[in-house]
């Protein structure tokens, strides 16, 4: 008996591996599926664990009944033909259906083994610590630069079906074209679509709002704060995102300006005085504190080195305009 079942083991296994090509043994192994309701069921099996084998943790999307009616569908049609004609047709038939059938169990199995794959690849990090800035380039070539306290992360797999990173902080992109696979880029607050580009994208958790400037080609907006029409910027504009109403706003920009940063410089255009201090703490890795709300309004145009000028130096030139001071503590600096 252990014999007999060591034979058809043998059997299935040539026959779900399309090893066997000998006739008289795809025979015997039907006749033997034929015999009883048991062996019926355990050929059954075989097909279900053949089909799930590339993830056998998880339950196989595969009708083990179907497939094996089918099968038997197409012989019985054969042997019906076989009485209307003179030809022998039953034991082509017979083969096409099994080729037929391991192809529906190989394709299906191809499948369930790269879902698999995906969902086993873990996300690859990359930061850049406060007072730093970080460079790198993606798999598919893409060139990536991180500003001060930032970081991207993306799957092991990217490049692969698709080309989606996240980014928390500030970053600027130059893709890769690729017509086939857009690239992504997303933050909490807004997603960037392009096939291949230049472009700026800053979106700080602490800032009140998000910012897309686009240098060269073309890229798609989605606001996942708010559900509307998707944007589209050219070359010189600036998409702004105000977190608090949720709304974008397009206008004209020198695009340009907005990647300074990678070549150590910190360029303030107008802007309010709260929001060059978050830049300041990120670019020298320290704490500044305004001594009072009304600070934060004051606005300011300067354009500085940090390689350098000191973070001392900078504070000189905004002092030196009569709007603020600034003094050393323990705790930092405290401008007032």
């Amino acid at each position: 008996m252990e014999k007999e079942k060591k034979n058809i083991d043998e059997l299935i296994a040539n026959y779900l591996n399309f090893k066997s090509t000998n006739l008289q043994k795809m025979r015997e192994l039907e006749e033997w599926i034929d015999a009883s309701k048991e062996n019926l069921q355990y050929f059954m099996e075989q097909l279900k664990d053949y089909a799930s084998n590339t993830d056998r943790n998880k339950k196989a999307i595969f009708d083990k009944n179907k497939a094996y009616k089918k099968f038997k569908t197409r012989i019985q049609s054969s042997k019906t033909k076989q009485k209307n004609t003179s030809f022998h047709l039953s034991t082509p038939w017979r083969y096409a259906a099994a080729i037929a059938l391991l192809c529906t169990i190989s394709y299906f199995s191809y499948w369930k083994g790269m879902d698999c794959i995906k969902a086993n690849f873990s996300n690859i990090i990359v930061e850049a610590p406060m007072g730093s800035k970080t460079r790198l380039y993606l798999p598919d070539g893409t060139l990536v630069w991180l500003n001060a306290g930032s970081s991207i992360s993306y799957s092991q797999g990217f490049g692969v079906d698709n080309r989606k990173v996240t980014l928390e902080g500030e970053g600027y992109f130059e893709v890769t074209h690729n017509a086939k696979i857009p690239f992504f880029v997303q933050t909490n607050n807004l997603e960037v679509k392009v096939l291949g580009t230049k472009f700026n994208f800053c979106d700080y958790k602490e800032d009140a709002k998000a910012m897309v400037t686009l240098i060269e080609g073309s890229v798609a907006l989605q606001n996942l704060l708010h559900a509307e029409k998707s944007s589209t910027l050219k070359p010189d504009e600036q998409a702004i995102l105000d977190k608090k109403s949720g709304k974008i706003n397009i206008k004209s920009s020198t695009a340009s300006n907005a990647r300074k940063w990678i070549n150590n410089c910190l360029f303030f255009d107008e802007e309010r005085l709260e929001d060059i201090v978050k830049e300041l703490q990120r670019s020298y890795n320290l704490n500044i504190h305004l001594a009072n709300d009304s600070l934060k309004r004051i606005r300011f145009y300067g354009l500085f080195i940090r390689q350098k000028q000191s973070i001392d130096e900078i504070l000189e030139d905004l002092a030196s305009t009569g709007k603020i001071k600034y003094k050393r503590t323990t705790k930092g600096i405290i401008l007032y």
